[in-house]
């Protein structure tokens, strides 16, 4: 039968008459009879002895601790600001950013009235401070699930070599891997546009192009436009194994320019995981879930994408897997010190990139005011949004093909009427 705790406390208040006068030895010896009979572990057990001979005036409440406010509301005001401007990143990757960050606000008279010590404040936050000041501003932020429009391409899969997840350490800048996000607003039937964004594996530089479908040739002249976009030569792409990638015709562009083709495995997103992330930090981050079928949207998207580059490439600090191991279901991660893609590119590959190319990206780093640049991304958001109000909701509907695409007229064939069931029978003249 367990013991209760007045018990316990009996127990241990009758242990205490030997306590003031014994040894070292004598003292761990009660301890181990305290412990061994009331289940206690060791820590409490002291403070239980402590309290019983501390007397009843040991069990009034501690006064609280006053709270000490190291960060006032003028820094938290302007690491919220900070926090906006690079689209809310957490505090890993905020954090190296802040430094370069204020510097440019400064530069162009954004922090004015803003006194030093404030400044110095935000930049002696840590990640796990700044992850738990901003927790009001990140509350409400909610995700969707994501609808894929992928359908698989039979045509040359055979010939494209097949690339997965295992085989993506170490990579140089150059290879990238590329998507389509579908812009259907939950009722993918007619025409609506596609988002087609590339990610270098190395560095993390991103770009993206919007398109009017997902056919072969226009998907193409989006990744000639996307390849020019690059600041590194494209060495290689890999994608999934949709019909809009894997086609002769994009066989053919990457066989012109000698750009390495390689896929990924069928039902194994993992194998692209790096733009995968992308379609959602970049893509569904900027321009949300709506529909988007007009010429006027098509515009404004792609007036967007130069725009979220400057933001994502320049400013914004991102993490890398460094290992990952399992311990039973425990998995351990470790990640890299977060860093821009580039700094990536011009730190950690300097020899792969021309010196006129590499003082080209210093003045655009330099020259670039993110906070108009963040104004301009919301106002083309704010455009995009009014132009959903006034499409109003979209219903979400069954594809009209849904019978095919998912097999169940092969599956389960028409079963057919027997002549002798034949409603209309046949008579016969006597």
């Amino acid at each position: 039968m367990e013991l209760t705790l007045a018990q316990r406390k009996a127990i241990t208040k009758a242990q205490l008459v030997k306590w003031p006068k014994a040894t070292r030895a004598e003292k761990g010896a009660i301890l181990d009879a305290v412990c061994e009979v009331t289940g206690w572990h060791r820590d409490h057990a002291r403070k239980a002895i402590r309290t019983a001979l501390a007397g009843p005036q040991s069990t009034s409440p501690r006064r609280p601790r006053e709270l000490v406010r190291r960060y006032d509301d003028a820094a938290i005001e302007l690491l919220t600001r900070c926090w906006a401007v690079l689209d809310g990143p957490t505090g890993k990757r905020l954090r190296p950013a802040l430094p370069k960050l204020l510097v440019n606000l400064s530069a162009y008279g954004h922090l004015t009235g803003i006194e030093p010590g404030v400044v110095d404040q935000v930049l002696a936050m840590s990640a796990a401070t700044i992850d738990r000041r901003l927790a009001p501003a990140r509350a409400g932020l909610v995700a969707r699930k994501l609808i894929s429009h992928t359908r698989p391409g039979s045509m040359l899969k055979s010939s494209i070599p097949m690339k997965t997840w295992r085989e993506w350490n170490d990579t140089q800048p150059g290879f990238v891997q590329i998507d389509l996000v579908g812009h259907e607003g939950g009722d993918n039937n007619g025409a609506f546009y596609y988002t087609l964004d590339a990610t270098d594996i190395a560095t993390g530089w991103t770009e993206a192009v919007t398109v009017r479908s997902k056919g072969e040739r226009i998907v193409s002249a989006g990744l000639e436009e996307l390849w020019l976009r690059f600041p590194f030569h494209i060495a290689g792409i890999h994608s999934d194994n949709g019909s809009e990638f894997i086609n002769y015709h994009l066989a053919r562009w990457c066989t012109a320019r000698q750009i390495t083709f390689t896929r990924g495995r069928s039902s194994h997103k993992n194998d692209q995981a790096h733009v995968e992330q992308k379609n959602w930090s970049v893509v569904r981050r900027h321009v949300g879930y709506f529909r988007y079928d007009s010429r006027r949207e098509l515009d404004l998207l792609n007036q967007l994408w130069p725009l979220s580059s400057l933001q994502v490439n320049l400013f914004l600090p991102q993490q890398k897997l460094l290992t990952k191991t399992r311990t039973g279901a425990i998995v351990a991660k470790t990640y890299d010190t977060a860093a821009t893609p580039l700094a990536r590119l011009l730190n950690d590959h300097a020899d792969l990139i021309n010196p006129h190319d590499r003082q080209r990206l210093t003045d655009l780093h330099h020259d670039t005011d993110i906070l108009a640049v963040r104004h301009q991304i919301a106002d083309i958001q704010g455009n995009l949004t009014e132009l959903a109000r006034r499409r109003g909701l979209v219903q979400q509907r069954a594809r009209i093909n849904a019978t095919y695409l998912s097999r169940r007229k092969l599956n389960h064939p028409t079963k057919r009427a027997k002549p002798a069931e034949s409603t209309n029978q046949s008579s016969r003249a006597s």
